[in-house]
């Protein structure tokens, strides 16, 4: 997964620092850009029913919404961005930590990898459009996104908070 390697073109890839075990109920946090700059916000709120994170850009404008149901059968969290919904799902079956990422009005997002170390992928109909490591920073409790299209990245956050939560049970 080298969030460092060189993919044979010139196109900068975004990268994101993140902190472990950084949602709690309640809680706000800043995700910060590759050079240290906050560059987006999680902003927890604690519902009554579900958590419910909202990811606001560095100006304080919401930018996603990410809604867990803990009281359905199978946990999902839902993520609305630019007016579309995303689900993200535990899959039931296979030995490794997989996801998948129902988009609607688009191609869902398949995530695999180890999840609770924070190493593990985000594709979309085969391609990787994200990685998740933390061999990128050596800061304790801090690990790397790292998105390939400009495009992808509220979304691809959006979906780093969600997986967190739902590996982690945090709330």
């Amino acid at each position: 997964m080298g969030l460092l390697r060189n993919r044979g073109n010139d196109e900068p890839h975004l990268r994101f620092q993140m902190r472990e075990k950084l949602i709690s109920f309640g809680d706000d946090y800043w995700i910060e850009s590759g050079d240290g700059r906050r560059s987006y916000k999680v902003d927890g709120k604690a519902l009554r029913v579900r958590d419910t994170w909202r990811l606001e850009d560095a100006d304080g404008n919401e930018v996603a919404t990410i809604r867990e149901r803990k009281l359905s059968l199978r946990d999902a969290i839902t993520i609305e961005v630019g007016g579309r919904k995303a689900v993200v799902k535990k899959a039931l079956v296979g030995i490794r930590d997989r996801f998948n990422v129902e988009v609607e009005g688009g191609e869902d997002l398949k995530i695999h990898g180890n999840i609770v170390d924070h190493e593990y992928e985000i594709e979309r109909d085969g391609d990787t459009i994200a990685e998740i490591s933390k061999k990128w920073f050596r800061v304790r409790d801090s690990y790397g996104v790292e998105v390939n299209e400009p495009a992808d990245v509220v979304l691809v956050l959006a979906v780093t908070v969600a997986v967190d939560a739902l590996s982690h049970d945090i709330g």
